[in-house]
């Protein structure tokens, strides 16, 4: 269900995640995010998240309508010009769509590991704090079948606007799980036989084909600038590079990501699943 509201007055505090779009650390400490886009927020109304309110023009009330009714809760819809609404936000918007969704309640370790079936297949990242390549990494996750995410303590959070921007609204469809301590997290992995696996490029003659994806594996990356740090890969069974030919350094995490996690299908046989007549 939803209900419709002209905006008369900018400074309503129901407006105020609007207002800080640029304050992203501020929506997080609300438990709130900020969706933009029609692809976004159209996944934001099509998930099981919580979704608080939708500002747009008026055009855009007929073609979401249909999402907006079936709605389990009351959203609060905002209607403006684009205008109107590029004031308010203090950004130039192409198509002028924005919504405010809460932070589902994050998953613990365990709950991702007792959910998920076997082989598993997990996607951890620290030190990653670039929210741009964090969604990124979010939408390779997803389109090839990562289970959860693990984001370590020196990461960003995937519900940043950016992030969830770059993840095309993916974010929506992965449980992700906030480690106070992520050498804890892939220590109590390994215990329960995962093979966590760090993407290192680096590692000399051990490379990505080399490695076995085969059973529970969690796949480990870092920042672009440092890669994984010190302490992250004592707790790895393997580390392993992407072979590339001379002159490149390192890949886009978001790009390794995808390199990665297309190699664990291929090993697991997913991908001939995927397309069985090729």
């Amino acid at each position: 269900m939803f209900i419709v509201e002209q905006i008369q007055d900018f400074d309503r505090p129901e407006l105020q995640p609007y207002r800080t779009m640029r304050r992203q650390m501020d929506h997080r400490r609300d438990g709130l995010f900020v969706a933009e886009g029609e692809k976004v927020v159209r996944r934001l109304l099509e998930s099981r998240f919580e979704v608080v309110s939708v500002l747009m023009p008026e055009h855009w009330l007929h073609e979401l309508k249909e999402l907006l009714e079936a709605r389990p809760e009351r959203v609060q819809v905002y209607l403006a010009e684009k205008s109107l609404l590029e004031t308010l936000t203090g950004f130039s918007m192409y198509q002028g769509l924005l919504a405010v969704g809460r932070i589902p309640r994050l998953w613990s370790l365990e709950q991702a590991v007792e959910s998920s079936v076997s082989p598993r297949l997990f996607v951890a990242v620290d030190g990653l704090t670039s929210a741009e390549n964090l969604g990124s990494l979010v939408r390779n996750a997803v389109a090839f079948g990562a289970q959860a995410l693990i984001v370590g303590e020196t990461s960003t959070s995937p519900y940043l606007r950016r992030a969830v921007r770059s993840s095309m609204g993916t974010i929506f469809k992965l449980p992700v799980v906030e480690s106070e301590s992520l050498q804890r997290a892939l220590q109590t992995l390994a215990a329960v036989g995962f093979s966590c696996i760090g993407a290192h490029p680096h590692v000399d003659r051990r490379t990505l084909t080399s490695a076995d994806f085969r059973r529970d594996a969690c796949l480990v990356f870092g920042s672009e600038g440092s890669g994984i740090s010190a302490a992250i890969r004592e707790c790895c069974q393997d580390l392993v590079a992407i072979p590339m030919f001379a002159g490149v350094d390192s890949l886009n995490v978001g790009a390794a990501a995808a390199v990665f996690l297309y190699e664990a299908n291929r090993q697991r046989g997913r991908m001939e699943k995927l397309y069985p007549n090729e």
